[in-house]
C-alpha cells in the first residue's frame, strides 16, 4: 500500500502521524496539538502552518524539526571520536557548527568561522594557522564574506577544531545552513578618513544577538547583514538580505541631522537582484533592533517549501515592500521613519585600489597596508608569518575584506617599508595589477560539489595570460564562482563566469567551462551583467577575457573611461564584434 504514495506524500503523511501522535500525548487523541513554547516557537509554527495550508515542507526543515542541530552537539562529538562522517541530515545539522562535509570532491570537512567585520588580532590569526595544520590541510581560504575557511579536517578532528577556535575568543556557530552569516562591514572602520561612520561596535552587536539568539537559528533560508560606512572600500552590502549603508542627513523634514543608516533590502545576486531601498532610515544605535524584527517577519512567513524561493527577495517580491515594512513595524512595535531623498547627502565613492597597498589612516601617522593573497589562498607559514608582521610593525589587528584579501592596519609611516618588505619575504605582495587587484573566484570543484569547474586554477590562467599581453591602467573586476549559488558574485564583476560543464560531441566526456558575463557592478554602479559568451572551455577562457579587454582598450571614450562604463554603452552584439576584431 505504501508504494501507491509519491515521496512526497509519504513525507506529508509521517508529519500528519507525527503531529496526532504528539496531540495524544499531550492529554488524549481528541485534544489539539500542544502550542509550541520556547526560542523554537516561531519556526515550529511556521512549519505546522505550512502543512495546514497542504503544503509540503522540504527535507531540511524536517531534518530541523525531527532534531534541532543545536541540540545534536553529542552526537556530533561521538561521531568524530569515531571517525565517522555524517549522512545528508547530520551533514546538513552539523552546518549549524560551522562544519561542510564536503564529500565527493574531498573526503573531509571545511570549517567556516564568525568574524564581526571580518576582523581579528595577531594572536587569533596565528592560532588558526597552528589549527590549520594540526587539524587540517595546512592553509586557509578568505571568503567573499570577510572569513575564513579552513580545510581537509578529518572527522576525528572535527569536533576538537571547533572547541579550539573557541577557545581563541572565535565562533563557528551558525556560519553555514539556514542561519544568519558571517557579518560584514567596512574593513578600514575606524581608521579610514573617508567613513561616516565606524561599523565595528554595530557589527559587533548583531554578532553577539545573533549568537546568543537561538530563535534566530534555523531559518527559512541562509541570511546575509553587512554594514557599510561609507569608507574607502566597499563591503558590497547591496549584494546582501539586510544592508546598511551609512549616510548623513541635513536639517528639515521633522529629523535630526547628522548620521544615520538607510535600509536597503532583498539582495541575492546569484538571483539577480540588489538591496533595495526602501526609504526608512534608522539611527545606529537601532540597527540590531529593527534587524531582528525584519528576521522575525522572515521566520514567521518565508518559504519553507522550495529551497530556490526562500530567500527574503522571494518574500519581497510577493507581498511588496510596504506591506513588509508594516509587518516588521507591528513587530517592533514602533513605526519605521522615512526621509526625503533631498535630505540624503551622496555618499562618497569607494577606492577600488584601496584593499592594495599603503593608505594613510585618519590617526596622523598611521597606515594600513592591504596583501594581495593569491586566489584568497593563505598557508600557515603565511598566516603565523602576517601575525608576527601585524604585531611587530602595526597594531596587531588584521582585517579581511570582501575582495578575497587582508588588511594590516597601525603601521607607522617609518616603519611601513620594513612591513612591505617583511610581506614579501613570505612570497606575497602588496602591489596588484589592475586584474589581480579585482580577481575574486569560490573555492571551485578541487573543494566544493556544487562547482562545476576548477574557478581557482582558470582565475590564475586568465590573470597570467592577460597581464602578459595587455597593458591595463583602469581597475577590473573579474569574479569566477563555480555554480548557481554565485558565492564569488558573477554578476557583479566587470567581467564574470560562472562554471558548466560542456559536452563537445556524442560519446564525448563532458570538459569544464564557463558562461561570462560583462557590464556588472555594485553600489552607485549596481548593475547585473549581461551574458556574452556560452559555453567557453577553461582553457579558452583566457583568450576570451583578452579579447573583451583588448576591445576595451581600443575603443574606449578616453583614457578614464571604466570598462564598466564601456561595457554598458554597447549592446551585446556590439560587444561581440568589438571582440572578435584582429588584436
Amino acid at each position: 500500500m505504501d508504494s501507491d504514495f509519491s515521496p512526497e506524500q509519504r513525507r506529508y503523511l509521517a508529519g500528519l502521524v507525527a503531529g496526532m501522535n504528539a496531540a495524544r500525548s499531550a492529554g488524549g487523541g481528541s485534544a489539539a496539538p500542544a502550542e509550541p513554547v520556547g526560542p523554537d516557537a516561531p519556526h515550529l509554527k511556521a512549519m505546522a502552518r505550512t502543512e495546514a495550508e497542504g503544503r509540503t515542507l522540504v527535507d531540511q526543515e524536517i531534518f530541523k524539526r525531527d532534531e534541532h542541530p543545536h541540540d545534536a552537539y553529542a552526537r556530533m562529538k561521538t561521531q568524530a571520536e569515531s571517525g565517522q562522517y555524517p549522512k545528508p541530515q547530520d551533514n546538513f545539522r552539523w552546518r549549524f557548527h560551522g562544519l561542510f562535509y564536503v564529500a565527493p570532491n574531498q573526503n573531509s570537512y571545511m570549517c567556516r568561522l564568525r568574524l564581526p567585520n571580518g576582523i581579528l588580532n595577531h594572536w587569533q590569526l596565528a592560532g588558526l594557522a597552528m589549527l590549520a595544520t594540526t587539524h587540517g590541510g595546512g592553509y586557509s581560504h578568505i571568503t567573499t564574506r570577510a572569513n575564513f575557511q579552513i580545510r581537509e579536517i578529518p572527522a576525528e578532528k572535527a569536533v576538537s577544531l571547533i572547541e579550539a577556535i573557541q577557545d581563541l575568543g572565535l565562533h563557528t556557530k551558525g556560519s553555514g545552513a539556514d542561519n544568519i552569516r558571517n557579518v560584514t562591514g567596512t574593513p578600514t572602520a575606524g581608521i579610514d578618513p573617508q567613513e561616516l561612520l565606524d561599523t565595528r561596535p554595530y557589527a559587533r552587536e548583531w554578532h553577539y544577538h545573533v549568537l546568543n539568539n537561538r530563535t534566530l537559528h534555523g531559518l527559512p533560508r541562509k541570511f546575509n547583514v553587512a554594514f557599510d560606512g561609507a569608507g574607502k572600500i566597499a563591503a558590497l552590502e547591496d549584494t546582501n538580505d539586510i544592508g546598511f549603508q551609512a549616510v548623513e542627513v541635513v536639517e528639515g523634514g521633522g529629523v535630526e541631522p547628522g548620521v544615520w543608516f538607510r535600509l536597503a533590502l532583498g539582495g541575492i545576486t546569484g538571483h539577480q537582484d540588489f538591496a533595495r531601498p526602501t526609504g526608512v532610515y534608522l539611527r545606529p544605535a537601532d540597527a540590531t533592533r529593527v534587524a531582528d524584527a525584519i528576521v522575525r517577519v522572515f521566520i514567521d512567513h518565508g518559504d519553507r517549501t522550495d529551497r530556490t524561493k526562500a530567500r527574503l527577495k522571494y518574500l519581497l517580491d510577493a507581498w511588496g515592500f510596504e506591506k513588509f515594512l508594516a509587518a516588521v513595524e507591528e513587530t517592533l512595535g514602533t513605526p519605521l521613519t522615512r526621509i526625503a531623498d533631498d535630505l540624503v547627502k551622496d555618499r562618497a565613492q569607494p577606492d577600488r585600489l584601496a584593499h592594495i597597498g599603503a593608505h594613510a589612516q585618519k590617526q596622523a601617522g598611521l597606515n594600513w597596508i592591504g596583501v594581495v593573497l593569491p586566489s584568497g589562498k593563505l598557508t600557515a607559514i603565511q598566516m603565523r608569518g602576517l601575525a608576527e608582521i601585524a604585531a611587530q610593525f602595526g597594531d596587531g589587528d588584521i582585517r579581511l575584506t570582501v575582495w578575497q584579501n587582508l588588511l594590516l592596519s597601525g603601521v607607522p609611516d617609518a616603519r611601513v617599508a620594513d612591513a612591505v618588505a617583511a610581506i614579501e619575504t613570505l612570497g606575497l605582495a602588496t602591489t596588484a595589477t589592475p586584474i589581480r587587484a579585482g580577481l575574486v573566484s569560490c573555492t571551485g570543484n578541487t573543494g566544493c560539489k556544487f562547482a562545476a569547474s576548477d574557478t581557482k586554477g582558470a582565475a590564475e590562467l586568465i590573470a597570467t595570460q592577460v597581464e602578459a599581453r595587455l597593458t591595463m591602467d583602469q581597475p577590473v573586476n573579474i569574479h569566477l564562482t563555480g555554480c548557481h549559488h554565485s558565492c564569488a558574485q558573477h554578476y557583479i564583476g566587470d567581467i564574470g563566469l560562472v562554471a558548466c560543464k560542456i559536452t563537445p560531441g556524442e560519446d564525448q566526456e563532458p570538459v569544464e567551462g564557463f558562461h561570462i558575463y560583462v557590464g556588472g557592478g555594485s553600489g552607485a554602479d549596481a548593475k547585473i551583467g549581461r551574458e556574452i559568451f556560452r559555453d567557453i572551455p577553461s582553457e579558452d577562457c583566457p583568450s576570451a577575457v583578452e579579447s573583451l579587454l583588448g576591445a576595451y582598450l581600443r575603443h574606449r571614450d578616453h583614457d578614464a573611461e571604466s570598462f564598466f562604463a564601456f561595457a554598458n554603452r554597447h549592446d551585446v552584439a556590439t560587444l561581440k564584434t568589438l571582440a572578435s576584431e584582429p588584436a
